[in-house]
């Protein structure tokens, strides 16, 4: 049965050979990228494979919330339905650390960018739907005057580490927020070192095959072992469902970090 999926970050990495599989299996692909001519040649790299998987492209940059309202308002203006989220887009190291809001960009994209988009599109997930959220091994205690914007980290692995704690945190709140009335939401950690270009900018490694990534995204959006794990953490490393963090079991942080959260896209996108 072909599904509607829409994955961020889909023209590298990950994302892309995810995007190959999906699309191989005959669904409905929503692509987004940030840059419009990776874009275009995904599109005709995906439309050459085998499968009747159907495509659509979307242009957005998640350093920017208002592009990210803007990615939202599209997809909904042509679907009323979205089975799947896949939120996979994210930076570890960038030239550009600081976003036009004064923000650390590994935040913005990898936490905030995520958060709003699946508020957002909420009204076409419905209970049977999945959001899947990348996270990562990595994980570290947030340091909230450095998700504000206030203080800076000058370690590139610190603040993404901070970040992906960040959105594992959000997942399992929104998730036990939404009980039964809305998708289920699932923080990944897709497997350590896999062959990215993240990878090989912020370690200088070749990395793991990126098929163990991809291949653990597209059973968490499709099979049926994940349809009722809702607020859980997959750990691709150990090939299970495991404990995030301990601070991400921490109710009262874990409040504490969705509240800065939520002022800070209220202050950024007034």
């Amino acid at each position: 049965m072909q599904i509607t999926i829409l994955l961020t970050g889909a023209t590298d990495g990950i994302g892309l050979e995810t995007a190959k599989t999906l699309v191989s299996q005959g669904h409905h692909l929503l692509l987004h990228g940030r840059n419009p001519d990776k874009l275009k040649e995904l599109e005709n790299t995906l439309s050459g494979l085998n499968g009747n998987g159907s495509l659509e492209s979307y242009v957005a940059d998640l350093s920017n919330m208002a592009d990210v309202e803007r990615l939202a308002q599209a997809v909904t203006e042509k679907h009323t339905k979205l089975d799947v989220l896949i939120n996979n887009a994210g930076v570890l190291k960038t030239d550009h650390p600081i976003s036009q809001d004064g923000l650390d960009v590994r935040f913005v994209v990898n936490t905030f960018a995520p958060y709003l988009l699946t508020k957002r599109l909420m009204p076409l997930l419905g209970p049977s739907a999945r959001v899947i959220n990348l996270s990562s091994a990595a994980q570290s205690p947030v340091d909230l005057e450095v998700m504000a914007g206030r203080t800076r980290l000058p370690d590139d692995l610190a603040a993404y580490a901070q970040s992906k704690l960040a959105i594992t945190m959000w997942s399992r709140s929104m998730a036990q927020s939404l009980d039964d009335d809305g998708p289920v939401i699932i923080a990944v950690n897709p497997g350590s070192l896999l062959a990215t270009k993240m990878v090989k900018e912020g370690f200088g490694m070749a990395g793991n095959d990126i098929r163990i990534g991809a291949d653990i995204l597209v059973r968490a959006a499709l099979e049926d072992e994940f349809a009722s794990a809702s607020g859980q953490y997959f750990d691709n490393d150990s090939g299970q469902f495991a404990p995030p963090h301990p601070d991400a079991l921490d109710r009262q942080k874990t409040e504490t970090i969705v509240h800065a959260i939520e002022e800070t896209l209220e202050n950024i996108t007034k």
